[in-house]
């Protein structure tokens, strides 16, 4: 399984993660450091915003927690998501996320 994380910048890496590992996890672990991460991962600070590919429905499956924190950010769009909130599983093979701007 293979997914691609595209940096602030546009350069692209695709990374191999494990399924049961979040989305956060997998790019904190490839040494991407375009995600801050400050609370862990326990939904509470959207430093690990990322942008789902429009091909992935897994944008729309944010919970009530996860949109109160996206929608304070200024750089929200339709298809933003936490990276602490998707879990990798084989259906993400082939996605791409794209990190969001700080803020």
């Amino acid at each position: 399984m293979e997914i691609t994380i595209i940096l602030r910048q546009g350069s692209e890496i695709v990374v191999s993660p494990i399924p049961g590992d979040t989305l956060m996890e997998t790019i904190r672990g490839a040494g991407i450091d375009e995600i801050l991460a400050i609370c862990g991962g326990c939904c509470s600070c959207a430093t690990c915003h990322v942008y789902v590919d429009a091909s992935n429905d897994i944008a729309t499956q944010a919970s009530e927690d996860e949109e109160e924190l996206l929608n304070a950010s200024s750089s929200r769009r339709p298809n933003s998501r936490l990276s602490c909130q998707i879990m990798v599983t084989n259906e993400l093979d082939g996605a791409r996320f794209t990190i969001a701007p700080e803020g």
